[in-house]
């Protein structure tokens, strides 16, 4: 079986969240299960490293018509891992200077880059068996398929699978770009409309083959308008053809035994290095007591993630003394809301020796807070799946979430002392401090918290479960021929 997976970032050639994450991690999991998986994205010419873009083989060129014109798309191949990848090249769209997103013309670059993928399948020896488009910015691709490229003789038996990674982003614009810019004849703007809007992911919804999200719990909660940010409508349609897979992590990148970016190795048999990450996070971030202290006596939790409202960090923001009267120190990466950084900014000069706030996202140091902190922090308004959590069980970091997405299929409470974290449902200040406080109850009890980092090692949160799956959706597809 062929597979194409459309994606606008993937690991590692540009990255902003979790779908770079899934895009560089699912393609490699369906190699090894014996397909032929390639992935096709933008070129970017910011975020590609040397030593990978030197590498590239140019494939080919052609026009791609855009409204009443036509821009040059350049065709680029290299392989990885087993997978090949396409990257789809246009200095206009693509070469800019900060950032992936968030451009005035994103609804010209991505209907640009939703087109290409299609016209470079008529001029390259690789014609899949299905498409996999991600989030809004692919969401084009099955519905120029639909309007262009159903009958073509090289592609009309590709089915088309579309996977909603974050409902939130489904790349709304005004009707006026309907022919002047997305090339979609006006007779057919049925297919994108949606509430007066023109709305990519409604049209990828109306004329997928089937629609896939990032977890079982996401699927059901989106046909809820608390959730679904407007598509519970169309979603409740379709609900005939929606499904949600479990995403999953690399677990060749993230691995205790063999990280290069923390101090200390241990694993599920010799946890002995975990301490010690512990200890070096801790001085890393300026919360060393002393260095002849022991720094196991309190626990540390850690956060890393966007600092915004549907992140839950006005339930953190309510009760953020009482967590740290709980006796934790808490080490926090991450950026967004200005009054969130600020906020944290003055949480470090209120309490010197317990809280440690880092502006940005550093890879490297994420990696020795996954390592070094005992809890994770994940108090989500909603959250389509969450990665986060998988990577904190993988380094036996114990996670304290809200059930809620991917938090709810991933974590499972302790209260029966067989889980492998904390949890709590309503989205409520209150009732997550109370998640913290039975985290440090616990933490206390040693033999009881080690048996908790034992269970939460030995989750498995790999990619051979979930790839078997989408497998499955796949092959069931391509029963329809």
């Amino acid at each position: 079986m062929k597979i194409l997976y459309a994606a606008s970032e993937a690991q590692p050639f540009a990255a902003s969240g979790g779908l770079a994450d899934v895009a560089g991690s699912l393609p490699k999991a369906l190699v090894k299960e014996g397909h032929e998986c390639a992935v096709v994205m933008p070129l970017y010419k910011n975020t590609i490293k040397p030593e990978y873009r030197e590498k590239f083989i140019f494939l080919t060129n052609f026009n791609i018509p855009v409204g009443w014109r036509t821009q040059y798309c350049g065709v680029f191949t290299y392989e990885l891992d087993g997978v090949k990848y396409y990257f789809l090249d246009n200095e206009y769209y693509f070469m800019r200077d900060f950032g992936i997103y968030g451009y005035y013309d994103d609804a010209e670059r991505y209907a640009f880059f939703s087109r290409a993928v299609l016209e470079m399948l008529t001029r390259i020896d690789y014609q899949p068996d299905i498409i996999n488009s991600n989030d809004w910015q692919c969401a084009l691709i099955p519905v120029y398929f639909q309007i262009y490229y159903k009958y073509n003789h090289l592609l009309r038996n590709i089915r088309n699978v579309f996977t909603i990674h974050n409902i939130a982003y489904q790349g709304q614009y005004g009707l006026n770009l309907l022919e002047e810019i997305l090339s979609i004849p006006r007779h057919m703007k049925n297919i994108v409309e949606y509430d007066s809007d023109c709305n990519f992911m409604k049209g990828a919804i109306e004329v997928a083959d089937k629609v896939t999200t990032v977890s079982p719990t996401y699927a059901l909660e989106i046909l809820d308008p608390w959730f679904a940010h407007g598509l519970d409508r169309i979603l409740k349609t379709k609900k005939y053809k929606t499904c949600g897979f479990l995403n999953g992590i690399d677990y060749d990148m993230y691995n205790p035994q063999t990280d290069k970016d923390i101090p200390a190795k241990f694993s599920l048999k010799s946890k002995a290095g975990k301490k010690a990450c512990k200890a070096a996070l801790l001085e890393e971030v300026g919360l060393l007591k002393s260095p002849d202290s022991d720094q196991t006596d309190e626990p540390v939790i850690g956060i890393i993630s966007r600092l915004v409202d549907h992140k839950g960090f006005d339930l953190v923001k309510e009760v953020f003394d009482g967590i740290v009267q709980k006796g934790c120190k808490v080490v926090i990466l991450g950026s967004g809301d200005t009054h969130y950084e600020k906020f944290f900014t003055d949480m470090h000069y209120r309490y010197p020796d317990k809280v440690s706030f880092t502006c940005g996202y550093i890879p490297a140091l994420a990696k020795r807070i996954y390592a070094g902190a005992d809890m994770f922090l994940m108090p989500s308004k909603s959250e389509p799946c969450g990665l986060a959590q998988m990577i904190s069980l993988r380094y036996g970091t114990v996670p304290i979430v809200r059930a809620t997405g991917g938090l709810k299929d991933s974590i499972v409470d302790c209260g029966d002392e067989n889980g492998t974290g904390f949890t709590f449902l309503t989205y409520n200040a209150g009732d997550m401090l109370n998640a913290i406080e039975r985290a440090c109850n616990a933490y206390h009890d040693k033999k009881a918290w080690s048996n908790l980092v034992t269970r939460a090692m030995k989750a498995d949160f790999s990619w051979s479960v979930s790839a078997k799956l989408y497998i499955g959706l796949y092959e069931e597809l391509l029963s329809w021929n």
